[in-house]
């Protein structure tokens, strides 16, 4: 009688080899999810900030020297439109309006009064309710000699000015601008990175 053969036996140490080879594509798929989630992440971020500089932020372009020293021509910054749907417009603020001779066009200035404030200007000199205005933001060179008989800003319009006093065209010459036509705040210079950093 032949020895019975075994080659084509089943034994058990194959049979507990086989779920350690299926085990082992099973790391695949782990580590490609976690690459998706990572770039899903990542895309969501991206997204999202788009999404925030798109409808919250807006870039836009200086054009002229009117509010030298801080913002010089073809400077580019972010203004927030959204900032005045829940605060105050203050004193001091720059800010962005639609001109009011001509909405098409887009002026940047500093808000000097606020409605009903008693404003005047005697040689260059700013006064806002009896008070010489400090104004550490306009250098002695960028200032003017010209005065404004008192007035008291109408209700619902403020009055502006640029920064080079000397050249700017503002409230002084178009009057104090109506609410409804400013549309935004400076808030950050971004190009070119010599001037980059807050609005003040």
């Amino acid at each position: 009688m032949l020895p019975e053969d075994d080659t084509n036996k089943p034994t058990s140490p194959i049979l507990e080899a086989r779920p350690e080879t299926d085990a082992a594509p099973a790391a695949e798929p782990a580590r490609t999810g976690g690459v998706f989630l990572w770039f899903r992440d990542v895309l969501v971020s991206v997204a999202a900030s788009v999404l925030i500089i798109m409808f919250l932020y807006q870039p836009v372009r200086v054009e002229g020297t009117s509010m030298l020293p801080r913002l010089e021509d073809r400077d580019r910054l972010f203004i927030n439109k959204f900032v005045y749907h829940f605060e105050a417009i203050h004193r001091g603020d720059v800010v962005v309006f639609h001109y009011p001779r001509d909405p098409e066009k887009s002026y940047i200035k500093r808000v000097i009064a606020l409605p009903g404030d008693r404003l005047r200007i005697d040689d260059g000199q700013v006064w806002v309710n009896g008070k010489a205005l400090i104004e550490l933001y306009v250098p002695e060179e960028y200032r003017d000699a010209k005065s404004m008989a008192p007035m008291v800003v109408p209700d619902g319009t403020y009055f502006m000015m640029g920064d080079h006093r000397s050249i700017s065209s503002d409230s002084r010459e178009f009057g104090p601008v109506e609410r409804d036509l400013i549309y935004g705040k400076a808030v950050f210079v971004y190009w070119p990175t010599k001037d980059a950093g807050v609005v003040n």
